[in-house]
């Protein structure tokens, strides 16, 4: 029997799980994250960890926490977790990839397409009773979709599920950036790999879909607006700090780029002064991406059966670590 922290709230199911396998459960059932002292006095005899992508697990939670031997973070992004460390102290992490990859391409269309055809000025425009009349050219004039350039930022499982509904649904071009060259998705829907400038420079929607490394941070600037089309729409359902938000704004304001939709945010949940109040071709989800209740109940059972796996003296299934531990 191992001591289990589960640092939020992750609903009933994934908690059962453990405790029907003989583990002892301290179970924080809130939403909102702890602070690091909390957090650091919370994990002190415990064995295994499940915590969110809103968990900071640091240097200083490791040196809290000496019985600690796998951490099962509830995300894919593991930006929260410093794995360099944990590796060093023999500390198994592992993700929930896969469950949520067909749920987050499906949200990230849908902003692109919400954002391209003005759904929500249009909706706010008729619930303040400004349509008064059929026009061939109203104020609402989206952008076409069919037929236009995706560029995928990051052709992994999840910008892979992207490109697949802008080639196959609508009959995009795919071009996209990744480490490698991707056979299969350029064999199935006729993708190009290309530079990032080159990206930039041909695509009509652009979708982040990289994790936040210290390579990606700010990867988005006023420089990277300025060689996108002034036409360009940019979706990011990945991380917030990949664009530098302030600079967003500035290209928003300038006509730089036509548009953006943002499911996360530079400083979440805050966000930059000046975004919420800028209306115009600019649409705004609160981390969305994965939200529909059949996903985030596959990424909790994933999380939970990763921790039973590790605690048992097996390789989890998504365990991000495992090899060098070995």
């Amino acid at each position: 029997m191992a001591n289990i922290l589960i640092t939020q709230h992750i609903g009933g199911a994934g908690v059962q799980m453990l405790r029907e396998a003989r583990h002892h459960v301290t179970y924080r059932d809130k939403t909102e994250p702890m602070g690091q002292a909390e957090l650091q006095t919370a994990v002190r005899h415990a064995e295994g960890l499940v915590c969110l992508l809103t968990d900071r697990v640091d240097t200083a939670v490791f040196d809290a926490a000496p019985q600690l031997k796998m951490i099962a973070n509830v995300a894919v992004g593991y930006d929260n977790i410093d794995v360099r460390a944990a590796t060093a102290r023999g500390i198994l992490v592992s993700n929930t990839p896969d469950v949520l990859t067909e749920a987050t391409a499906d949200h990230a269309f849908a902003l692109l397409l919400a954002l391209a055809r003005r759904l929500p000025e249009a909706d706010a425009y008729m619930r303040a009773g400004k349509y008064e009349k059929f026009e061939m050219f109203p104020p609402l004039l989206g952008l076409d979709v069919y037929g236009k350039t995706l560029g995928i930022v990051g052709m992994g499982r999840i910008g892979a599920a992207v490109a697949r509904r802008g080639a196959l649904g609508f009959g995009m071009k795919v071009l996209y950036t990744a480490n490698s060259v991707k056979t299969a998705v350029e064999q199935e829907l006729g993708a190009q790999k290309v530079t990032f400038p080159q990206l930039l420079h041909q695509s009509d929607f652009v979708s982040i879909n990289v994790p936040l490394t210290p390579e990606t941070y700010h990867l988005f600037t006023l420089d990277t607006f300025r060689q996108m089309k002034p036409t360009a729409c940019l979706i990011n359902t990945a991380r917030g700090p990949i664009i530098k938000e302030d600079d967003l704004l500035v290209a928003l304001r300038q006509g730089t780029i036509w548009g953006a939709a943002l499911d996360v945010f530079e400083a979440e949940p805050e966000m930059t002064p000046g975004l919420a109040d800028y209306h115009d071709r600019l649409l705004l989800a609160p981390h969305l991406g994965s939200a529909t209740g059949e996903t985030r109940r596959k990424m909790v059972e994933t999380a939970v059966s990763n921790l039973l796996a590790g605690l048992a003296g097996q390789t989890p299934p998504n365990a991000l670590n495992a090899e060098q531990l070995v």
